[in-house]
């Protein structure tokens, strides 16, 4: 990765930054699609570090299969982190 931004650490950490917001979201998508014990710290730290990420679209699509609302509304901020990130890190390269 860091050779595709010429080594800049400012973009590789913009990046990195935005694939493991990303990497949280995905995983809290399959968490409740593979109906994970929500007692579980692990899944309960998830949900919580998903929630505040989609904080800005929970609730934005309102369908009425859990399943989908939850990809909607935790894969929109996901796919959004990851084209800023990657257009901003292009930026910074650039600079």
């Amino acid at each position: 990765m860091a050779r595709r931004y010429g080594g800049n650490p400012a973009a590789v950490i913009i990046l990195i930054a935005a694939d493991i917001a990303s990497l949280i979201l995905i995983l809290w998508i399959l968490f409740f699609l593979l109906d994970a014990n929500r007692g579980n710290e692990l899944v309960m730290d998830v949900h919580h570090a998903a929630d505040w990420l989609a904080g800005w679209s929970r609730d934005l699509f309102t369908v009425h299969n859990d399943d989908w609302r939850t990809i909607l509304n935790y894969g929109l901020p996901a796919a959004v982190y990851l084209l800023i990130a990657h257009a901003v890190a292009g930026r910074v390269n650039r600079a």
